[in-house]
């Protein structure tokens, strides 16, 4: 195997790298990260309306507390998943995930009180941390450093779609049987199955990470040899490497975005007069676009690089923002969704590849992360951020407010940046 050109190649013990040589066990690690996916999809449209109109918060910092919680608990898991992958494996990591998960649609069904939700919400972020994290991580594991960019398109655009149709499901459910508990029914379903694919079916990828690892060219940047310590890996991700730390922020930004997708705007648009179903099509407009994009700009970034679909991406978002706070109708806001989605699927997967392009195969794993606990980060800040302003200043300023720092998120990596894929 190359680092540029070909798909598959032989390693140290005779472990075969690249997507052609693991297409079976890819194709089920994508399965399972849809599942993964369909969790979280299965709250899009539901809670900001259970939050109103069940438990009836009338202040938008208090009816986000569970994005705060999710976000907070997830980002902070994802650094652990990527220590834990490295030192028990990726399959344990995956499955324990899943034991976490299968808790939460039952508790969102059976909530007294908004507490109950926001505990919820922090076993789905645990549960998000382990297994999707950790699916990204067996991915790049898999396929070697020649289509990161594609395996990452795969992974986020088979989790998105699925957050995109469960949460048009849920919305469709919502409508015509109510908030619970049908809705969450899928919830249970996706959360029995992703335990029973990945306990019996899914193989550990370690030993691919260390084939490629003990193949890996030296290093130009002396700071990035294999025996860095996990404080080391994280100061290089989080500040001192201009590549991975700027993707770090960038993702971060585009959580904070997807908080303000997720918690926001169905508020919005609820406030507009829009039906539970049309709310439901607008929350899962978004991410079907994002999800399919990736299926595109993952592999896009394979062959002219990923700085330039980072900078493009965020600009791109940062217009649909401000153009869902000058919309009034259901037309302008779905031609939003859509621009928000595509600007997503240039930035997400791309960001991934980066880490995957300049981290060693010997700590990659907790590089990525690292830099998901940034990116997850997000959703805190952004739903503590949009709460806050919205209490404030009202619903439309804190949508401004943040297409405007998204728009300075996409200078800051035109500026700072330095291309990552070997091609380029």
């Amino acid at each position: 195997m190359t680092t540029t050109g070909s798909t598959t190649g032989s390693a140290p013990g005779g472990i075969r790298l690249g997507l052609r040589a693991n297409l079976a066990q890819f194709a089920l690690l994508v399965a399972v990260n849809a599942l993964v996916g369909g969790m979280l999809g299965q709250e899009r449209t539901v809670l900001p309306l259970l939050a109103e109109r069940t438990f009836h918060l009338s202040a938008y910092t208090a009816a986000l507390t569970y994005i705060v919680a999710f976000g907070a608990t997830k980002a902070v898991t994802n650094f652990f998943a990527g220590t834990l992958s490295d030192k028990y494996g990726r399959k344990p990591v995956l499955v324990a995930g899943w034991l976490v998960a299968l808790p939460v649609p039952l508790l969102l069904i059976w909530a007294p009180s908004w507490g109950w939700v926001v505990s919820a919400n922090v076993l789905l972020g645990i549960s998000q941390g382990l297994t999707w994290s950790t699916t990204v991580i067996m991915k790049i594991d898999l396929v070697g450093p020649a289509r990161r960019g594609t395996a990452m398109g795969f992974n986020e655009a088979a989790g998105y779609l699925a957050v995109a149709a469960t949460a048009m499901a849920t919305g469709a459910i919502a409508a015509h049987w109510g908030l619970r508990p049908e809705p969450f029914f899928l919830g249970i379903a996706y959360a029995a199955l992703g335990l029973g694919l990945s306990l019996l079916v899914v193989r550990e990828t370690r030993e691919y990470a260390r084939a490629e690892a003990a193949r890996h060219p030296a290093p130009a940047d002396p700071g990035h040899h294999g025996e860095l310590t996990t404080g080391q890996i994280a100061r290089t991700t989080s500040l001192t490497d201009k590549a991975m730390s700027s993707a770090s922020w960038a993702g971060l930004v585009n959580n904070l975005n997807d908080a303000l997708a997720w918690g926001v705007f169905p508020l919005l648009f609820a406030a507009q007069g829009l039906s539970v179903g049309r709310i439901g099509l607008l929350a899962a407009l978004y991410p079907a676009v994002w999800g399919l994009g990736q299926l595109l700009t993952g592999w896009w970034s394979d062959h002219i690089g990923r700085k330039h679909l980072i900078t493009a991406g965020m600009l791109l978002q940062a217009a649909a923002i401000a153009l869902v706070a000058v919309g009034t109708t259901f037309p302008v806001w779905a031609i939003a969704q859509v621009l928000l989605g595509a600007g997503t699927a240039l930035v997400y997967p791309t960001l991934l590849a980066v880490i995957g392009d300049v981290a060693h195969p010997a700590w990659r794993a907790r590089a990525v992360g690292v830099y998901r606990l940034w990116r997850d980060g997000g959703f805190a800040v952004g739903a503590l951020l949009a709460g806050a302003l919205a209490d404030a200043y009202g619903l439309a300023t804190a949508i401004w407010a943040v297409a405007a720092l998204t728009a300075a998120t996409g200078v800051v990596v035109a500026v700072r940046m330095y291309e990552t894929h070997p091609r380029t």
